[in-house]
């Protein structure tokens, strides 16, 4: 029986697989990672060399605002078209991947690759789509990635999706059904990435995840599992790459602009290609975001932020109620507890001080994975660094469900080097 994926947001995609290469070489890790850590790069592009990658076809963020990103856009594109026209790429028709991703520590992340339906995403604060932002999107981080996105033949995703499966029926059934499926790589990845190995769906497979997916979405199941009453459903959140899926987003919405109401449907630029992640999965920890403001006064930082909020108060440890909001600058560290009623979680109260500070005051706010990475640049002068606690993964829906999108960078699902390669794509023009 054919497949029906009619009425849902997830779907099979016509997924783009490199050959004729390394991919061990042509696998690279999410742009958005290691931003402050120009080394990893260029340990990257050393290891790469010439040979075929994804690193080609990708703008690391750390680029975004260098001299020649206009040119290094311009070669992205260009390299993309050539890879396409060199039959870089094997095409898998209306196609899903099993993915089963073997992390640093050992454990096994296992998702499913398709192509999520952008009419049925909102990153608007308040949103009742079946795909909903985890996070407040940040307007000004969108148009620099555009200019990235708007002219590229392909996409190459890092965006993974989560649904709250508790009872396991969608993706975690496939791991015994492997030996029916294509085996469609088995590789180690670079710089502490771990094992990936991935599969393609049969034809019964597709059926037995639309049918899993079709009951998960089913209003009354959403309700029961969430304690509510009709509250809209949320079939998705949006575990990593949030501004990912807001450029494809508006990426889709100018191509529309420019034809009639009729093709929209047919645009390429309408779906985009992700990997759905059961929250439930048991690898799948939370772990924070830590903060670090470079080349700026730490001291009279802190100063500000206790007379930020009325209350707070600075201490060498926590102190009694209030969120503990904890700091380490120049081989110091202490704690600056605000109200309760400053915000929902800590990260709240200190992401919206941090962007009023650097309205007005020098430095920059970078998002550090691993709370030694975040130690070794606070003993550096002229940074402060603030280490904040992780988020209880089974807080996720519920969140988002009553209070809308949580404050930008409110936890990471693993550290940098555990975050999604680069190895599938899809054309999108």
């Amino acid at each position: 029986m054919k497949a029906d994926f009619t009425s849902l947001p997830f779907k099979p995609a016509d997924i783009l697989l490199p050959r004729d290469c390394d991919y061990d070489k042509w696998a690279v890790v999410a742009c958005d990672q290691y931003t402050s850590q120009p080394e990893y790069w260029e340990r990257v592009e050393e290891r790469v060399g010439r040979a075929p990658s994804a690193l080609r076809l990708i703008l690391p963020e750390s680029s975004l605002d260098g001299p020649q990103v206009e040119m290094d856009i311009t070669d992205i594109n260009a390299t993309m078209a050539a890879y396409l026209r060199e039959g870089r790429f094997k095409t898998l028709p209306n196609a899903m991947a099993y993915v089963e991703r073997t992390l640093s520590n050992g454990k096994i992340r296992r998702g499913l690759v398709g192509m999520a339906d952008l009419t049925a995403y909102d990153y608007e604060p308040g949103s009742d789509a079946l795909i909903r932002a985890t996070e407040g999107v940040v307007m000004s981080r969108i148009p620099p990635r555009i200019a990235v996105r708007k002219n590229a033949p392909i996409e190459l995703p890092h965006a993974m999706l989560l649904a709250d499966d508790p009872d396991r029926t969608i993706i975690e059934p496939l791991s015994a059904q492997t030996d029916a499926m294509e085996l469609l790589y088995d590789f180690d990845l670079m710089e502490r990435g771990g094992h990936v190995k991935g599969w393609r769906l049969t034809e019964d497979q597709l059926s037995q995840v639309a049918g899993a997916l079709s009951a998960l979405a089913d209003p009354a199941a959403f309700n029961a599992r969430h304690g509510t009453e009709n509250q809209p459903v949320m079939l998705f959140a949006v575990g990593d790459g949030n501004h990912s899926l807001a450029t494809a987003k508006e990426c889709y919405e100018r191509q529309k602009r420019l034809i009639p109401p009729e093709r929209w449907d047919g645009l390429p630029a309408r779906h985009t290609l992700c990997e759905l992640v059961n929250l439930h999965d048991a690898s799948l920890e939370f772990e924070p975001i830590h903060r670090v403001v470079f080349h700026t006064d730490p001291q009279a930082l802190l100063d500000a932020l206790v007379k930020a909020y009325p209350g707070a108060r600075r201490s060498r440890a926590p102190a009694g109620d209030g969120l503990p909001l904890r700091w380490l600058c120049a081989g110091e560290e202490g704690v600056v507890t605000v109200p309760a009623s400053a915000a929902r979680l800590p990260v709240g109260a200190l992401q919206s001080f941090l962007d009023g500070w650097l309205m007005d005051h020098p430095g920059r706010v970078d998002y550090i994975h691993g709370e030694e990475v975040a130690r070794e640049f606070a003993l550096r002068p002229g940074n402060i660094a603030f280490l904040l606690r992780p988020m209880a993964k089974e807080d996720l829906f519920p969140a988002v469900i009553h209070g809308g999108a949580l404050p930008r960078k409110t936890f990471s699902m693993g550290e940098a080097h555990d975050k999604r390669f680069y190895l599938e794509g899809r054309k999108i023009r």
